[in-house]
């Protein structure tokens, strides 16, 4: 192309892509600018206007405003300080419709109630303070006053979810739910429970050697029972119901009694609340973290041995 060369609107239009109307607006806005005008008064651009329209229409685009495109092109601004801010808006932007998307999902997939669905919405749009402030609480009303050594430090973490700046979908709906479900007072109430039937564990620690959490405990020793086929209520049961109880009167430094096995029910039951294996599966979407086993085969078959027994 010759730099010399002016061209009428219309071909400017042809060359750009751009319509007769559009390229008027910009000029009109001091975008871009006629070079000259024939003597009939028509508006002639030279070759750097194609460029310059070229780049406006670029950063149209990608959303930029018109006030901001003016500077760019006129170098008043930096385009790449102006690309990263637009850039940091926009993940801002994505992820709220993210968090939006997980909420409308979560409406559709669960039947939730307006009520419910306010919640949820109140829920997504927190900032990253809040967020912070909400996980906080929640650890606070479970773990407050229980110990301050780094494995019970350990265990905090391990419940601490940490979304990430630029969650998948599936991670945006996992942080709404888990959100929802930390702030169930019951559900607060049950692992708080847990937490300190731990602590008490760990209290133990010096008599009763290294403290392993009960649940595991449990796993290790009914599995095999579910792998044999082996009924709760069968007397082929029996010895695997005792070492439970062996092991929970262990750390409990109590004898097997009536009230040791009604104790120990009642802490299967806890564990065995569905809410909390919900929370863990939850806790690992959003950190990205494997799937955790699944406890609830051996928790029910445990659950239900124990209630047999205990109405013996």
């Amino acid at each position: 192309m010759d730099g010399d060369t002016l061209y009428p609107i219309g071909e400017l239009a042809r060359r750009t892509g751009l319509t007769v109307k559009t390229i008027r607006f910009y000029s009109d806005r001091g975008i871009v600018t006629p070079t000259d005008r024939s003597p009939a008064g028509y508006r002639r651009y030279n070759v750097d206007a194609v460029a310059r329209l070229d780049l406006v229409r670029t950063l149209r685009e990608l959303g930029l405003g018109l006030p901001t495109i003016r500077k760019v092109v006129d170098r008043e601004l930096s385009l790449p300080e102006v690309a990263a801010t637009h850039a940091e808006a926009l993940a801002v932007q994505i992820r709220i419709l993210r968090l939006r998307h997980a909420v409308l999902t979560a409406v559709a997939e669960r039947g939730l109630t307006p009520e419910e669905t306010d919640l949820m919405h109140q829920l997504a749009r927190l900032s990253e303070d809040e967020r912070r402030d909400l996980i906080g609480d929640f650890l606070d009303a479970v773990f407050d006053g229980l110990g301050a050594d780094s494995a019970f430090a350990g265990v905090m973490r391990s419940m601490t979810p940490e979304l990430p700046e630029s969650p998948e979908p599936e991670q945006s709906r996992a942080w709404v739910e888990w959100a929802e479900l930390t702030l169930d007072p019951d559900f607060r109430a049950g692992v708080r429970r847990m937490a300190e039937d731990l602590a008490a564990d760990r209290a133990r620690d010096d008599t009763t050697g290294p403290c392993r959490d009960f649940a595991a405990v449990v796993r290790d020793l009914v599995a095999p029972a579910l792998v044999a086929g082996i009924g709760p209520a069968s007397h082929r049961a029996d010895p695997i119901i005792a070492a439970v109880v062996a092991h929970y009167a262990h750390i409990c430094g109590r004898p097997d009694d009536a009230e040791l096995r009604r104790r120990l029910l009642l802490r299967l039951e806890s564990a065995n609340d569905p809410r909390r294996e919900r929370y863990f599966q939850l806790l690992a979407v959003i950190n990205g973290w494997p799937a955790p086993e699944s406890l609830k085969p051996v928790l029910d078959w445990s659950v239900e041995a124990m209630r047999v027994r205990t109405q013996r």
